[in-house]
């Protein structure tokens, strides 16, 4: 089973509490998602999106606490499904998505990953594999800065749903 945990750019006025509203909203074919995703309208972290947390939220001991840095991945109030199992959608404001942005703008890749290295090789073939590894994080973030930035410049709010 393949997940994907989407982040979905959205005017302000719809961001309701309506659970099958919101569902909608995740529920267009790939090449519909592909060109959002093209035009930084919508962005996607694969099964391995709790690393991506990690890298920006930080682990225990030292997890950050709040700010816009833990808004990045899994941030955002929860909307819970009425169906049992199934993930919370997480939605964040326009004020919140332009603080994520503003972060994620000033944000030192090379200190986040040094922070959040020890904890991600193992998990990607150690040492030997870092330069992969460590691009493939590098990418996220451009595309995870490119989203925010673009959402926050039209004044718009976020949905995010993990999807099955």
């Amino acid at each position: 089973m393949s997940m994907y945990f989407h982040l979905r750019a959205v005017r302000p006025a719809e961001l309701r509490d309506d659970v099958h509203r919101l569902e909608t909203l995740f529920r267009d074919d790939r090449d519909t998602v592909r060109a959002r995703i093209g035009r930084h309208r919508e962005e996607m972290l694969d099964h391995r999106y709790l690393d991506h947390e990690l890298l920006y939220a930080g682990a225990p001991p030292h997890p950050a606490q709040d700010g816009p840095r833990v808004d990045v991945v899994l941030g955002g109030r929860p909307v819970f499904h009425s169906a049992q199992g199934m993930p919370p959608f997480l939605l964040l404001t326009p004020e919140r998505v332009a603080r994520v942005a503003g972060y994620l703008q000033r944000a030192n890749f090379t200190a986040l990953w040094r922070q959040a290295r020890d904890d991600l090789l193992p998990r990607y073939g150690g040492p030997a594999a870092e330069p992969a590894a460590r691009g493939a994080f590098a990418r996220a973030h451009r595309n995870l800065t490119a989203f925010y930035t673009r959402t926050a410049e039209r004044g718009d709010a976020v949905v995010k749903w993990l999807l099955f």
